[in-house]
Protein backbone atom coordinates (compact mmCIF):
# COMPACT_ATOMS: atom_id res chain seq x y z
CA UNK A 1 0.00 0.00 0.00
CA UNK A 2 1.30 3.62 -0.92
CA UNK A 3 -0.09 6.81 0.66
CA UNK A 4 -0.30 10.12 -1.22
CA UNK A 5 -1.45 13.46 0.17
CA UNK A 6 -4.61 15.13 -1.55
CA UNK A 7 -4.68 19.05 -1.29
CA UNK A 8 -7.82 20.89 -2.24
CA UNK A 9 -8.89 24.62 -2.62
CA UNK A 10 -5.43 26.09 -1.63
CA UNK A 11 -5.34 29.38 -3.45
CA UNK A 12 -5.50 32.76 -2.06
CA UNK A 13 -9.09 33.49 -2.66
CA UNK A 14 -10.33 30.78 -0.43
CA UNK A 15 -7.79 30.57 1.81
CA UNK A 16 -8.67 34.29 2.57
CA UNK A 17 -12.41 33.64 3.85
CA UNK A 18 -13.56 33.54 7.07
CA UNK A 19 -12.86 29.84 8.50
CA UNK A 20 -13.16 28.26 11.65
CA UNK A 21 -12.07 26.72 13.71
CA UNK A 22 -8.39 26.91 12.14
CA UNK A 23 -7.94 30.23 9.97
CA UNK A 24 -6.88 29.52 5.91
CA UNK A 25 -3.04 30.63 6.76
CA UNK A 26 -3.05 27.90 9.35
CA UNK A 27 -4.30 25.35 7.41
CA UNK A 28 -2.27 26.29 4.05
CA UNK A 29 1.46 26.13 6.55
CA UNK A 30 0.43 22.86 7.77
CA UNK A 31 -0.51 21.78 4.41
CA UNK A 32 2.79 22.75 3.28
CA UNK A 33 4.06 20.78 6.34
CA UNK A 34 2.20 17.85 5.30
CA UNK A 35 3.24 18.42 1.33
CA UNK A 36 7.39 18.73 2.41
CA UNK A 37 6.87 14.93 4.92
CA UNK A 38 5.20 13.62 1.63
CA UNK A 39 7.63 14.69 -1.21
CA UNK A 40 10.65 13.94 1.41
CA UNK A 41 9.08 10.07 1.55
CA UNK A 42 9.03 9.58 -1.92
CA UNK A 43 5.56 10.09 -1.86
CA UNK A 44 2.79 11.58 -4.38
CA UNK A 45 1.40 15.02 -3.32
CA UNK A 46 -1.65 16.02 -5.50
CA UNK A 47 -2.77 19.61 -5.31
CA UNK A 48 -6.03 20.38 -6.54
CA UNK A 49 -8.01 24.03 -7.16
CA UNK A 50 -11.37 24.53 -8.74
CA UNK A 51 -12.23 27.02 -12.02
CA UNK A 52 -15.73 28.22 -12.42
CA UNK A 53 -17.00 26.54 -15.78
CA UNK A 54 -17.97 28.72 -18.07
CA UNK A 55 -16.39 31.80 -17.78
CA UNK A 56 -14.01 33.92 -19.81
CA UNK A 57 -11.96 34.60 -16.61
CA UNK A 58 -10.93 33.35 -12.79
CA UNK A 59 -12.01 35.52 -10.36
CA UNK A 60 -8.30 37.14 -8.62
CA UNK A 61 -6.48 34.41 -5.87
CA UNK A 62 -7.50 31.69 -8.40
CA UNK A 63 -4.23 29.71 -9.04
CA UNK A 64 -2.72 27.65 -5.96
CA UNK A 65 -1.10 29.66 -3.02
CA UNK A 66 2.62 31.14 -3.59
CA UNK A 67 4.97 27.98 -2.74
CA UNK A 68 2.94 25.08 -2.24
CA UNK A 69 3.41 23.42 -5.76
CA UNK A 70 6.52 21.41 -5.95
CA UNK A 71 7.91 20.00 -9.11
CA UNK A 72 6.48 16.48 -9.35
CA UNK A 73 3.59 17.01 -7.90
CA UNK A 74 -0.18 15.90 -9.16
CA UNK A 75 -1.68 19.32 -10.19
CA UNK A 76 -5.54 19.13 -11.10
CA UNK A 77 -8.30 21.75 -11.81
CA UNK A 78 -11.54 20.63 -11.34
CA UNK A 79 -14.90 22.29 -12.38
CA UNK A 80 -17.24 20.81 -9.58
CA UNK A 81 -16.67 20.33 -5.78
CA UNK A 82 -15.63 17.26 -5.79
CA UNK A 83 -11.82 16.51 -7.89
CA UNK A 84 -12.62 13.04 -9.67
CA UNK A 85 -15.66 13.68 -11.73
CA UNK A 86 -14.04 15.16 -14.82
CA UNK A 87 -10.51 15.25 -14.32
CA UNK A 88 -7.73 13.13 -14.54
CA UNK A 89 -7.04 12.77 -10.78
CA UNK A 90 -7.87 8.85 -10.29
CA UNK A 91 -5.59 7.86 -13.25
CA UNK A 92 -2.67 9.73 -11.81
CA UNK A 93 -2.85 8.49 -8.59
CA UNK A 94 -2.90 4.87 -9.73
CA UNK A 95 -0.36 5.52 -11.65
CA UNK A 96 2.14 6.45 -9.03
CA UNK A 97 0.49 3.09 -7.12
CA UNK A 98 -1.53 4.72 -4.43
CA UNK A 99 -3.79 3.39 -2.36
CA UNK A 100 -4.15 5.30 0.53
CA UNK A 101 -5.60 9.13 0.19
CA UNK A 102 -4.14 11.42 2.69
CA UNK A 103 -6.74 14.95 2.46
CA UNK A 104 -6.42 18.48 4.14
CA UNK A 105 -7.51 21.75 2.40
CA UNK A 106 -10.78 24.30 2.27
CA UNK A 107 -13.47 23.90 2.94
CA UNK A 108 -13.64 20.57 5.18
CA UNK A 109 -17.48 20.03 4.23
CA UNK A 110 -17.45 21.04 0.84
CA UNK A 111 -14.09 19.86 -1.70
CA UNK A 112 -12.59 17.94 0.67
CA UNK A 113 -15.58 15.74 2.04
CA UNK A 114 -16.95 15.75 -1.26
CA UNK A 115 -13.37 14.57 -2.68
CA UNK A 116 -13.04 12.32 0.03
CA UNK A 117 -16.43 10.77 -0.70
CA UNK A 118 -15.73 9.68 -4.48
CA UNK A 119 -11.67 8.92 -3.51
CA UNK A 120 -14.35 5.76 -1.40
CA UNK A 121 -16.04 5.22 -4.67
CA UNK A 122 -13.30 4.29 -6.40
CA UNK A 123 -11.68 2.35 -3.71
CA UNK A 124 -9.29 4.01 -1.89
CA UNK A 125 -8.80 4.04 1.57
CA UNK A 126 -9.20 7.63 3.03
CA UNK A 127 -7.37 9.21 6.10
CA UNK A 128 -8.08 12.73 6.95
CA UNK A 129 -5.60 15.31 8.49
CA UNK A 130 -8.27 17.25 10.63
CA UNK A 131 -6.22 20.28 11.68
CA UNK A 132 -5.06 20.35 7.70
CA UNK A 133 -8.64 21.56 6.68
CA UNK A 134 -11.56 24.07 7.85
CA UNK A 135 -14.56 24.94 7.50
CA UNK A 136 -17.25 28.01 6.67
CA UNK A 137 -18.22 27.17 10.72
CA UNK A 138 -16.43 25.76 13.69
CA UNK A 139 -19.27 23.74 14.51
CA UNK A 140 -19.83 22.05 11.08
CA UNK A 141 -16.28 21.36 10.82
CA UNK A 142 -16.04 19.70 13.80
CA UNK A 143 -19.37 17.77 13.47
CA UNK A 144 -17.54 16.78 9.80
CA UNK A 145 -14.37 15.46 11.70
CA UNK A 146 -16.00 13.45 14.81
CA UNK A 147 -18.97 11.99 13.41
CA UNK A 148 -18.55 11.60 9.39
CA UNK A 149 -15.19 11.13 8.67
CA UNK A 150 -14.32 8.37 11.07
CA UNK A 151 -16.87 6.18 9.06
CA UNK A 152 -14.72 6.25 5.44
CA UNK A 153 -11.54 6.70 7.43
CA UNK A 154 -8.84 7.47 10.06
CA UNK A 155 -8.89 10.92 11.54
CA UNK A 156 -5.33 12.11 12.70
CA UNK A 157 -3.65 15.17 13.55
CA UNK A 158 -0.72 17.05 11.09
CA UNK A 159 2.13 15.88 13.72
CA UNK A 160 0.68 12.31 13.03
CA UNK A 161 2.16 12.49 9.52
CA UNK A 162 5.46 14.47 10.43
Amino acid sequence: MSSALVLIDLMPRIVALPLAPHSGEEVLARCRSLAAAFRTKGLPVALVRAERPDVAEQPPGSGLADGLAAPGDILVVKRTVGAFHGTDLHQRLRERGATTLVFGGLVTTMGVESTARAADDHGYEVEFASDAMSGFDAEEHEFTVRRIFPRFGAVRETAAYL
